[in-house]
């Protein structure tokens, strides 16, 4: 379904937006809509026969004590009889039509909650790493925009056809009925309700920033804790426990004082409100009173119980409206949130483009620049060839520039300038999802998915057999680990070591087998021996691949056909291991560093002498 409706010039959500952003949603069940109107409709018929009846009752039971020498018991018998009957059965049937009026307005409530939520899964999933990296996009904020909207929109849905259909019908209805019996009490009725809505207008207007700013805080919460929940180790091995706590206390006390604030005004404009639906109801009992003394046409003391219980009627959504009015103004705000995620155009990765039957391997990068969303510029005009079917060791400090490199190379990024070719085709016309499949990305941190260990390799090739999973979980060293678990390859993963769950990832590579293939620290997490059996199974894999690694392991640099070394976000050296060692400088001191740290001299002793 297309939900890409415009909202309005200012980027703030209307009452309208609102509507038409949320109408692609709810009519793909259109039969819904139409039994729930013919519901409403026949529901609000039944709210005003008490009216009738009323009316009706009292003037005849005024009408039998009026008789002279008194009144028949069997004509009173007979008028409360009809009475009961009547109300008995309109309150029958108004029970039969409210069940299924709530069920079928519930029901869609659900099934559109299920679609907005399936909806922006799919679009968050089509969005490019930008976007994630992006300020206000963090984690905990993208969760909180996301699950407060699709409770909001859905509850919208289920306050619109649930609560103000049906009251907004039975208002009309009651109101057409009083205009109808006396122009002069309807019209005393319609004054009140224009002058209601202009107190909720100011209202909704004074009020719209201070929810604004709950929003705002709510976002601020759920990330707050969510950066608790990743951090708690260091938190603890620290003993900061308080600062985060005193953390989270001011931004709790700075949303609560924004929320009692907010309430305050409600409060005011609700008792306001209150007022004025009293005011009316008073209003209607004089008027119709006064119509009865002075005996006009068609007026009697019936009308006077009808009028007032019409007027409940016009009423009723006034005395609803405030909470549904709350509702609405909360919808507008995370509505704002929610389709700025589904309207996020400039954020998709572009489908479709070069797809060729085989990939080379080849980069070459000319005059790149890149900079993050939060203004960092990580690279300036770095310009390298990485050679196809070759190992290309990317080499540099931290913040270097080198895993922004591999981010641009698997087009999780895109540079500002300059150009990349694969295989002399602009990166930026390869098919985004033809270019992944062909490249094998090992990080330094990998995510581990709340599954088997199985599902989790098969994650690299999910049409690969169990016979294959085996075999890659050997390539990695994990296989004879795995086997003394006692549930095997069914063990949840996420009760592997961290080594282990290296090496979950290393298997999936092995197991995709791609041309290319991207190592980001692939072996940071593991031990000497396990480094060591790794290295011999990637050093396998690389053979006739295009290989680019970014290690701190001198072992694994030193293999290498050839390094560029980067400094502050530009090339700095380049050529193979042995003449960019000769040339002194970055790579130099690093290499140096690196054997000093391992004490290379005591350990080729040790070798020598036995």
């Amino acid at each position: 379904m297309n939900t890409d409706t415009p909202t309005n010039t200012n980027g703030k959500m209307n009452l309208w937006d609102l509507l038409r952003n949320i109408l692609p949603f709810v009519l793909p069940y259109r039969w819904l809509i139409c039994v729930t109107l013919v519901l409403t409709l026949v529901g609000s018929l039944m709210a005003q026969v008490n009216a009738v009846v009323l009316d009706r009752a009292v003037d005849a039971i005024n009408a039998l004590i009026q008789q002279p020498g008194g009144f028949s018991w069997n004509q009173a018998a007979r008028i409360l009889t009809v009475i009961s009957i009547i109300l008995l059965s309109k309150e029958v049937i108004g029970a039969v039509v409210t069940f299924f009026q709530r069920y079928y307005g519930e029901r869609m409530r659900i099934l559109v909650s299920r679609d907005l939520s399936l909806r922006v899964v799919e679009r968050i999933l089509s969005f490019r790493m930008a976007f994630f990296t992006s300020e206000g996009n963090e984690t905990g904020k993208l969760q909180s925009r996301i699950d407060r909207g699709i409770m909001s929109l859905s509850n919208t849905v289920n306050n619109f056809f649930i609560e103000i259909l049906p009251l907004f019908t039975s208002a009309v209805l009651a109101l057409a009925l009083m205009f109808m019996a006396n122009v002069y009490v309807g019209l005393v009725a319609l004054c009140i309700v224009p002058i209601y809505f202009w107190v909720t207008n100011i209202q909704a207007t004074r009020m719209k920033g201070g929810r604004r700013s709950i929003f705002s805080g709510h976002q601020a919460v759920s990330q707050g804790i969510l950066n608790i929940l990743e951090s708690i180790t260091v938190i603890k091995s620290f003993n900061r426990e308080k600062i985060e706590a005193d953390r989270q206390a001011g931004i709790q006390i700075s949303m609560t004082d924004t929320q009692l604030n907010t309430r305050r005004q409600s409060y005011f404009f609700n008792g306001l409100k209150s007022f004025l639906e009293q005011i009316g109801t008073v209003l209607i009992i004089i008027l119709t009173a006064y119509l009865v003394l002075i005996d006009y046409p068609g007026m009697s003391i019936g009308k006077i119980m009808y009028h007032v219980m019409l007027f409940a009627n016009v009423s009723a959504p006034i005395r609803q409206l405030h909470r549904i009015y709350d509702d609405m103004n909360d919808a507008l705000i995370y509505a704002e949130g929610f389709f700025g995620i589904l309207k996020a155009d400039g954020e998709v990765e572009a489908s479709g483009g070069h797809r060729p039957s085989q990939v080379q391997g080849d980069f070459e990068l000319s005059g790149v620049d890149f900079t993050y969303s939060n203004g960092t510029q990580a690279l300036f005009d770095v310009s390298m060839h990485i050679p196809s079917g070759k190992i290309t060791a990317l080499v540099g400090l931290s913040g270097a520039g080198k895993s922004t490199i591999v981010n641009l190379l698997d087009k999780f990024y895109q540079p500002q300038h300059g150009s990349i070719r694969l295989d002399g085709v602009e990166l930026a016309q390869w098919d985004t999802q033809w270019l992944r499949d062909n490249v094998g990305l090992v990080l330094q941190k990998n995510h581990i998915f709340d599954g088997s260990i199985e599902e989790n390799i098969r994650y690299g090739n999910p049409a690969a057999t169990r016979e294959e999973v085996e075999h890659a979980a050997r390539q990695a060293y994990l296989y004879d680990q795995v086997v003394q678990l006692p549930q095997g390859f069914q063990t949840s993963a996420l009760q592997l070591s961290g080594g282990q769950q290296q090496r979950v990832a290393i298997a999936r590579m092995f197991l995709k087998n791609p041309p290319i293939i991207f190592l980001d620290e692939p072996t940071a997490s593991l031990d000497a021996i396990a480094t060591e059996q790794i290295k011999a199974s990637i050093d396998a894999i690389k053979a006739g691949r295009t290989v680019i690694i970014i290690s701190h392991n001198i072992g694994q640099i030193i293999d290498a056909d050839q390094i560029y070394v980067l400094q502050q976000g530009r090339v700095v050296q380049s050529g193979t291991p042995d003449e960019v060692y000769r040339q002194g400088g970055v790579y130099k001191e690093i290499f140096d560093a690196s054997a000093r740290s391992m004490n290379a001299d005591k350990i080729a002793s040790t070798l020598t002498e036995q």
